[in-house]
């Protein structure tokens, strides 16, 4: 038994956010981080290991330098990273993205028993389709916003949260689970595992590696190939300063009034 869990180096938004003419994001000026959800999902395949003993591989798309975050993921515990990376890759949407995830996962080999875990989204794109699409184009069955997962045999019990409530659903290995944040608090990296992790393996899957699987079509992957196209980046204007009114009486209230009366607000 092994557990893949697909990750992503995402712009860190709480700091400067550079935007290229062409309106899609200066990634390379950009300071990066991982997915928080994905790390979540770490979190789940790592608890999931330390009961039942087995391997866990994180697996990414993105530039060589996405290479210092499977080391991190490895000095948590991972037991191998896998990075997916080419030009032709450059640029994909999350149809193009899972195609090419999917394709290296089945690469790598899917067996019986095995789990792919994802976070539920990215904060860089907030879609949450790339999990759902690589199960879908691996034929495996899915849940998706997972608060809760217990292995019960060869399936998984995930108690789905809902806007309403929760959901608790059995489904059979292989399987594909997208994590929320509710599910868990990830844990840190430890020392042995910071002075190991560059001595444990990491694969990395080229165009030329995966350019004959039938999920990849040189028509359909990378920017040129994705149906969809980010229209505009932008930064968010910088917000005036508040204003803060003192006291909580009719003269207060009236001031108010006046001052959203002036600006056409009521």
């Amino acid at each position: 038994m092994k557990i893949f869990v697909t990750v992503k180096q995402v712009p860190d938004t709480s700091g400067k956010v550079a935007v290229k003419p062409d309106g899609t994001l200066d990634r390379g000026s950009m300071q990066t981080i991982i997915n928080p959800d994905d790390m979540n999902a770490v979190e789940a395949a790592l608890t999931l290991k330390d009961e039942l003993n087995c391997k866990v591989v994180a697996i990414t798309m993105g530039p060589p330098p996405a290479e210092g975050m499977l080391r991190e993921l490895i000095a948590m515990g991972v037991d191998e990273g896998v990075l997916v990376t080419a030009r032709e890759f450059g640029g994909s949407d999350t149809y193009a993205t899972s195609q090419i995830l999917a394709a290296a996962i089945d690469t790598y080999g899917v067996d019986e028993d095995d789990i792919i875990f994802s976070g539920r989204q990215a904060i860089d794109g907030d879609t949450a389709q790339v999990g759902p699409q690589i199960a879908e184009k691996l034929h495996l069955p899915q849940v998706s916003y997972a608060g809760e997962i217990k292995r019960d045999g060869s399936s998984l019990l995930v108690k789905r949260m809902l806007e309403d409530g929760y959901m608790t659903v059995r489904v059979q290995t292989p399987c594909l689970i997208t994590c929320i944040k509710e599910l868990n608090a990830p844990r840190y990296m430890t020392v042995l595992g910071i002075e190991e992790c560059f001595d444990k393996p990491l694969t990395v899957m080229t165009y030329e590696t995966l350019k004959d699987h039938p999920l990849i079509d040189a028509t359909t992957i990378g920017l040129k190939g994705s149906p969809t196209n980010i229209f505009k980046s932008f930064t968010p204007p910088q917000k005036g300063v508040g204003m803060m009114l003192e006291g909580s009486g009719k003269e207060t209230t009236d001031r108010l009034a006046a001052m959203l009366a002036a600006k056409h607000i009521i």
